[in-house]
């Protein structure tokens, strides 16, 4: 983390990081870095090594969550960086459920006798300490996707250093303005960027975060000789829209926030919603909707400021049924619902919401 920055509240660093120099004539904002190669005998010769624009990000990102971070090209390029870190034959203890993605690459590695993968329900810190008994690494995601499990993640980590574990987290739905897990003991820290950092739906970016330590250093070095060797590499288009957007990123949590737990607290008891699923804090809220997974789909289908579609994590407003996607682990309730929050007026989310709720009531 930049020296500069250290005791500053998030919001500020998230306006104040990654600008150029103060000096007399210089532009307020990092540069767009269109090129592929660059003269010889400097920092970087080529593009794949090193861009200016990618700079800025990292320091901004880095700053933020306390630590030094890369970006990559897609949040499952990062995903896929911090798991390389895995050794072969490694023992990997994750939980149930993740992000579907996370679960892809985790079959992966265990179908090519590459891992041993152990799921735990990562709320249960028994559970996972007990699971971490020989193993290598520790992925953990909290709160979880879709079902938005939250675990104790001090205890989890130190257990997993204890046993000579990397302690990897997903931070993606807690941001950093929640959560700042390498403070916690975590070794890396994985984001999709797409999601709250960048913010407006319009880029796909991912990155890595490592603790300002030895230990960190050298994962640093590893994950980025990882996106070098693969050109995991993120456009400079999307780093510097993914900047811009982080500019504001306080303000659009903030109100997203305070949307989801105004909607957390009026579907509690509606006659159309069997459970809801809201750990608190954040702008994510799962249901569980009367009328199994038809009744859900006819809610998702419904709405009409809401968005029916994936991702999360923007400004707008989106609803989905999780299980109409294979890779969900069946132990999600296929008549469940993710709701990522956005920053619309929390009545007409509400009046929207509730009508296309209306028919899951009717079927009861």
């Amino acid at each position: 983390m930049d020296a500069n920055h250290e005791g500053l509240a998030p919001a500020s660093i998230l306006v104040s990081a990654g600008r150029q120099p103060r000096s007399p004539g210089a532009g307020l904002n990092a540069p767009l870095e269109l090129s592929s190669t660059y003269v010889a005998d400097g920092p970087v010769d080529y593009a794949r090594g090193g861009n200016p624009t990618w700079t800025a990000f990292e320091e901004a990102l880095g700053a933020l969550e306390g630590g030094s971070a890369l970006v990559f090209s897609s949040g499952m390029a990062a995903i896929a960086a911090a798991l390389s870190l895995a050794p072969e034959g490694a023992v990997i203890v994750a939980p149930t459920h993740a992000y579907s993605g996370t679960g892809l690459i985790l079959e992966s590695l265990e179908k090519a006798g590459r891992a041993s993968l152990r799921r735990v329900d990562i709320s249960d810190s028994a559970a996972v300490i007990a699971a971490l008994e020989g193993a290598d690494v520790l992925w953990a995601e909290s709160p979880t996707n879709p079902m938005l499990e939250v675990a104790d993640l001090p205890r989890i980590f130190q257990a997993a250093r204890t046993v000579g574990a990397v302690a990897l987290c997903d931070n993606t739905f807690a941001t950093p303005l929640v959560q700042q897990p390498l403070s916690m003991g975590a070794d890396i820290v994985v984001h999709s960027v797409t999601k709250y950092l960048a913010g407006h739906a319009d880029v796909i970016l991912g990155a890595t975060v490592t603790a300002d330590t030895e230990r960190g250093r050298r994962f640093h070095e590893a994950l980025a000789q990882y996106r070098l060797i693969h050109g995991a590499i993120a456009g400079p288009m999307e780093t510097w829209l993914a900047l811009r957007g982080m500019r504001t990123m306080h303000l659009r949590v903030e109100r997203s926030s305070a949307n989801a737990a105004e909607l957390a607290a009026r579907l509690q008891g509606h006659t159309a919603v069997e459970r809801v699923r809201y750990p608190g804090f954040g702008s994510i809220i799962a249901i569980e909707v009367h009328g199994g997974p038809d009744g859900a789909e006819t809610v998702a289908a419904q709405v009409r400021l809401w968005t029916h579609a994936t991702s999360l994590g923007g400004v707008e407003s989106l609803i989905e049924r999780r299980r109409r996607h294979p890779s969900e682990p069946s132990t999600v309730p296929d008549n469940l619902l993710r709701l990522s929050v956005g920053v619309e007026d929390v009545d007409d989310l509400w009046r929207d919401l509730d009508a296309a709720l209306a028919p899951a009531t009717r079927s009861r």
